[in-house]
Formats: C-alpha cells, structure tokens, sequence
C-alpha cells in the first residue's frame, strides 16, 4: 500500500510573533567557526554523539549547540508538552531558516501534528535539506512518503523503538533516504515488559537492527541513551556495551554525556597499535598474519574502522584546539 502524506490545513501557517530568531549556531557566543558543511546524509552517518534538546527549550539551544555534541536533535515529540508543541515548531523553523545544522525528531508522521511538523520545517527551509528523526518507524512507505515530501538531499534517521520496527527492520533500512537507525531501547523494553539494563534480553534486537544497517549500506546504527545523566563510569560502561553490539554513536540527553561516550567509543592505544599495523603492511585482498592475529579481508576492514575511529578523534582534537585559538 503505498502512502502519500496528505497536509492539513492551517497547520503550516507561520507565526512568529513575540519569537525572536535565535542566532545561527556560528554566530554564538563560544561556537567554532563553520566551515566546510557535510550533507545532511554525512552529518548523520558520522555523528558518534546524537544530543536531544526539548523544542520548546530555546533558553537551552545554544548550550546543545556548543557542547560539542556531533548532532542535536531538537525534540517536537516526547520532550514537548501538549501545550507548547505550536511554539517548539515555530522555534523550529527559526532554526531551520537560519541555516542552523540540526536534526528534529517529528511527532508521529500519521498523525496531524506530525504532518504539520513535516511540512512546516520543509516549508521553511526555502527548499535547502533538511534532517529528522522519524519515531516509532515501522513502515517503510510512510517513511519514503516522509522523505519524498522534503527537499532534495534531505536525510532521514528512522527511530526503532517497537516490536513491529524490529521484526520490519530490513526494509525500514532499505529505504531511500534513511542514512541511519537509532535504537530506542527504553520504549521497546516498556513495550517487551523487559528490562531495559539487562544486556542479553535485547541482544537479538541490537543484532537485527546492526545486520539491517550493513546490509543496507548504511552507517551502523545509533544506540539509545543512557539514562545516567552525570555518573561518568555509567556511561562509559553503557557506551562500551553498545560498541561491542556494533553500534557506534549513542543518543544523548545531557551535555554532560558526550565526553564519556566520545572517551569510549575511541580506541584504546594496544587497540589502535595493532589496528596500524594491519593498515600499514596489509592490504584489503591479503591473508596474513599480524601481531600473532591471522588477518584476511573481514580482519582489515575492522582494522581500518578502528583506525578511523582513532582519526575522528584526532581531528576533533585538533579543531577544539584550533577553535581556542580563535577565541583567543
């Protein structure tokens, strides 16, 4: 059955009367300055941290905006009262007039509020891309109905969070548009009855929504948050259960969340040794062995992973550094 996302009237009306317009990221007091920009698509794929902040929280937006988070998402849906979804939607579309680089996570696209969200931002955005988080993603004709209606190069993040979004998770991957899952696993365990801490009841859920993710060729995925906002060992106990399973960035609800999950999804130095060591005296098509450790192809491509990983960091390093510089 095929979808077509049907708008409704009054929805899209822009009102931003007694709204000023938040500053464009670039332009706040501490940010870096912008340079190159990536595409919505690999703005996503590469994010290791994915920081939620409350649409009708602008007193909080600059601070999402500098924290150095790889991602925000500005939340219209759960984070969002009933009462103040029209202004995190006006707010929204400030940003996104702005240029400002975020993601929002819309409200449930069958539904009027979420099909006002859809057209509002795309409206918005003078026909430049645009990135959401769509929830509760089960169906992929609704989502290729939700990316067809935005612009050009716009990219999509399809939360799975259901029972029905894992068993379908393979064609939800498939779908055009989608440059990347994000594992809900607070919502799906509420669902299941199960507790969300323990690692093996969800295991087989984690591992399905990793193999849809590389058989789609797309990024692997982004696991849920951890709910610990400040207890550091927490998180990085949580991050590092989620690399094992695959998955290389996590969902964020604190700032103070993203130095520990970025501590641990970087490599560790015996890690990363041997990982160049595999780069540097192999090839992709050579069978050997390194270190003791026999490597063929599936070895050294996780090699190199790991030596990306390493890069990642090493880059942003350096930009944090080069921005302090600039401040001062």
């Amino acid at each position: 059955m095929a979808y077509q996302l049907t708008h409704v009237e009054g929805t899209t009306a822009l009102n931003m009367k007694g709204i000023s317009e938040p500053p464009a990221a670039s332009s706040l007091p501490g940010a870096p300055k912008v340079r190159s920009r990536p595409s919505p698509a690999e703005h996503v794929s590469t994010a290791r941290t994915v920081l939620f902040v409350p649409g009708n929280r602008r007193d909080r937006f600059q601070r999402a905006l500098t924290a150095g988070a790889d991602l925000v998402v500005v939340d219209l849906e759960d984070a969002v009262p009933p009462q103040d979804k029209d202004a995190a939607r006006r707010a929204g579309e400030v940003l996104v007039r702005n240029g400002t680089p975020v993601a929002f996570r819309i409200n449930d696209p069958t539904t009027p509020r979420g099909l006002g969200d859809i057209t509002a931002l795309a409206r918005a955005s003078g026909g430049r891309p645009v990135t959401l988080m769509v929830p509760k993603a089960e169906n992929p004709h609704l989502l290729q109905a939700v990316h067809d209606d935005l612009p050009a190069g716009s990219a999509l993040i399809a939360l799975i969070e259901s029972a029905v979004g894992v068993l379908d998770v393979r064609s939800l991957a498939s779908v055009p548009g989608v440059a990347r899952l994000a594992f809900g696993h607070l919502d799906l365990s509420a669902q299941l009855g199960v507790d969300p801490d323990e690692e093996t009841v969800l295991a087989s859920a984690r591992f399905a929504v990793l193999t849809a993710s590389v058989a789609a060729g797309i990024a692997t995925p982004i696991d849920g948050v951890c709910v610990a906002v400040r207890d550091r060992e927490k998180i990085l106990s949580d991050t590092r259960r989620s690399l094992r399973a695959g998955f290389t960035a996590k969902l964020c609800i604190h700032p103070d969340q993203i130095e520990p999950v970025h501590a641990a999804l970087a490599p560790g130095p015996d890690e990363l040794e041997w990982a160049r060591r595999v780069v540097d005296t192999m090839s992709e098509h050579d069978v050997g062995v390194v270190a003791g450790r026999m490597v063929d192809r599936p070895v050294y491509l996780q090699a190199r992973a790991i030596v990306a990983r390493a890069s990642r960091a090493d880059h942003e390093h350096r930009d944090a550094l080069r921005d302090d510089e600039e401040r001062n």
